[in-house]
């Protein structure tokens, strides 16, 4: 686990931007009084689509979102799932983080998954496994796939996994999580003791907020707070997250049962950044390394996969076999 040292300084691009958001983001957030209010403040960011990207809308399975596509391939596929709280957000708002990914050689699909409170637990995750499956009919290739999320699109990339496990699917090569929402409950340290750190959230609203998705199911459930799950047999995981936010522990935590279910597992806990700070790459360096990494991660993993694939004649793995796709 990389924990941020004295030797570690936050750029003074991030120190002002996670000042501005601190005294106008969290405060509107905060203020919110039910979830069309919170909503609306979740969905005021703007981000201005490179011309040279082509989006394509598409509904694998029937679920509607965009591909989003450069000049150059790679040859991986990856499965994008947008952050947002369950209940906004879109593809479109996240297309800082997907152009970054297209731009850079992979094809990236981003679903538009129902959202709540229209469409609570489980309508997301039944969304992101129907456009997975989607996925591999089509003909991509499981070794060449990977998937990513941030914040609740993290608990919802580790949900999915769980589900592909449980369906006996081919697992995607790697899974890269951008300070994930993991445990409804609001169970963690940090949840109080970053209350005034963290720069977009007050750790009291997220419990309030995960109720939204919810609506009266079991907060423990392993489809909503993956960190209550048997992670055994998931594929490699990449978890980044800043050190002050009130979700640090929901990462921190993870990594640990990740551990002890033997499950590869890369935490980086960066200095003083907000939440989800690879979105603010255009003015943040740390959000530029953070997606970089990741783009190096999924590559290894990718081309790991391809490696292990077995020969004219080597045997296949049995039926059934609980072996990480690794």
């Amino acid at each position: 686990m990389n924990h941020p040292t004295p030797e570690d300084r936050m750029s003074w691009q991030a120190r002002i931007f996670s000042f501005i958001l601190r005294h106008t983001f969290k405060r509107r957030l905060a203020a919110a009084g039910d979830a069309e209010a919170a909503r609306a403040v979740l969905n005021s960011g703007r981000f201005r689509t490179p011309s040279d990207m082509r989006i394509t809308p598409a509904t694998p399975g029937g679920v509607p979102g965009e591909w989003v596509e450069h000049g150059t391939s790679n040859g991986i596929t990856l499965l994008y799932l947008h952050g947002g709280g369950y209940f906004a957000c879109s593809a479109r708002s996240h297309r800082a983080a997907t152009t970054w990914f297209a731009r850079r050689g992979f094809r990236v699909f981003a679903p538009d998954y129902r959202l709540a409170p229209e469409h609570p637990f489980p309508a997301a995750v039944e969304d992101a496994e129907v456009v997975y499956k989607a996925l591999l009919d089509a003909g991509v290739d499981a070794d060449r796939l990977v998937v990513a999320g941030d914040s609740a699109g993290g608990g919802l990339t580790l949900a999915l996994l769980l589900r592909v496990r449980e369906r006996g699917w081919r697992m995607p090569a790697a899974a890269a999580l951008f300070s994930p929402l993991t445990d409804l409950e609001a169970g963690g340290d940090s949840i109080r003791t970053n209350d005034r750190r963290c720069a977009m959230f007050r750790g009291a609203r997220i419990g309030i907020g995960a109720q939204i998705y919810l609506a009266g199911a079991d907060p423990r459930d392993p489809l909503a707070s993956p960190l209550h799950a048997d992670l055994r047999g998931l594929p490699p995981l990449l978890i980044h997250v800043g050190a002050d936010e009130v979700l640090l522990n929901d990462s921190t935590r993870l990594a640990e049962r990740a551990r002890s279910a033997s499950v590869p597992v890369t935490i980086k806990i960066w200095p003083d950044v907000p939440h989800v700070w690879q979105l603010f790459h255009r003015f943040i360096p740390e959000g530029r390394a953070s997606l970089d990494e990741t783009c190096d991660f999924f590559r290894q993993r990718a081309a790991a996969g391809m490696l292990l694939q077995p020969g004219p004649e080597a045997p296949l793995a049995a039926p059934g076999s609980a072996l990480p796709n690794c």
